[in-house]
């Protein structure tokens, strides 16, 4: 056994939290053709395991598209959400904040409270009862800043049932940060919290207009900071979290884009650079279906960067740490965590 491998299977029994995990995105090969013959389409394993092949971010977001289209109904929400609780529960994840792509839900006409209606019924059944989940909203920028106001009115409308956050993915690269400033104006007026995609395939400026113009309390991925060590220092000293996700950056080539390696390999990452630098760091899957991965594959990942046990107990720490929960369930999460911890001899 490898001593990654050893750390990893350390850190396998603690309680773990997720932060940056899109619901559509867990959907695994298996499921997609699952989901494709409940209305009428027949594809084999096979289109399916090359359609879950990227070259680069775009392929990605063709892929995402493609599978979320035969997300149509309910049944299809609550299917994804029970086949993504069970893989959480079984890695020991007691705490999930899962983003849905409400901007989707809206753009195909869908009746997002029923959809969400489901996925909440489902996430709170007898199986999953170990599993606290919450729930951000998240418009996809290339869709503009009109739709992504819509989709911050729904986050409002349904805080009262479970939703904690507004964020925005998508292409990052598709309009200013500034055009959507009212969505999140509106989403911060009504109590929620701020995320932002930035710094996965735009440059360090876009995380600093994420934090600036929108307001965002974590940045997803953020692996341009390693870019602007003035900029990463900026940020710790404000108290914003980059969710990082190492296999997504390397399916993507969102970590090829950023370093300017071609066919980038996991020792490029910069993981352990930005946890050097004292930067607030969360490691999470992003699309784990679509990428093939889970939470227990990332820690391996980090522990093969050569980080120490003290370093993955930080990071896995640091996803109670910066959650979006009330004080006193947070501090008793991180209690758990640290009793469990103590338990296996790690602290």
């Amino acid at each position: 056994m490898t001593q990654a491998t050893q750390q990893s299977t350390i850190l396998d029994a603690l309680p773990k939290a997720e932060l940056h995990l899109h619901l559509e995105g867990s959907i695994r090969p298996e499921t997609a053709v699952e989901l494709a013959e409940r209305h009428g389409t027949q594809i084999t394993p096979a289109e399916v395991a090359a359609r879950y092949r990227y070259s680069n971010f775009t392929g990605f977001i063709e892929t995402f598209k493609w599978v979320t289209s035969f997300l149509r109904d309910p049944e299809d929400y609550a299917l994804i959400t029970r086949k993504l609780a069970g893989e959480l529960v079984r890695q020991n994840v007691v705490y999930a904040e899962i983003t849905i792509s409400a901007g989707v839900m809206l753009r195909r006409m869908q009746n997002v409270e029923a959809n969400f209606a489901a996925i909440c019924e489902t996430a709170r059944s007898a199986p999953f009862r170990r599993l606290r989940t919450a729930w951000i909203f998240d418009a996809a920028r290339q869709f503009g800043a009109d739709a992504a106001k819509e989709a911050a009115r729904w986050a409002a409308r349904l805080e009262k049932s479970g939703v904690v956050a507004f964020g925005m993915g998508g292409d990052e690269l598709a309009f200013p940060a500034a055009n959507f400033r009212p969505a999140f104006d509106l989403a911060r007026s009504e109590g929620l919290r701020i995320v932002c995609h930035a710094g996965e395939i735009g440059g360090p400026e876009s995380i600093r207009e994420a934090v600036e113009t929108l307001g965002a309390e974590r940045i997803g991925h953020g692996s341009a900071a390693m870019h602007d060590p003035s900029l990463a220092e900026w940020l710790v000293t404000r108290r914003i979290v980059l969710e990082n996700c190492i296999t997504s950056n390397l399916a993507t080539g969102a970590l090829a884009k950023q370093t300017g390696i071609p066919g980038a390999s996991l020792a490029d990452h910069p993981l352990g650079k930005l946890l050097g630098s004292g930067s607030l760091v969360t490691l999470s899957t992003d699309d784990p279906g679509l990428f093939h991965t889970d939470l227990l594959t990332e820690y391996s990942r980090a522990a093969s960067l050569g980080l120490t046990n003290s370093r993955l107990l930080q990071l896995a720490e640091q996803s109670f740490s910066a959650a979006f929960l009330p004080r006193l369930d947070k501090r008793q999460l991180l209690a758990d965590f640290r009793g469990a911890a103590r338990s296996a001899g790690l602290l």
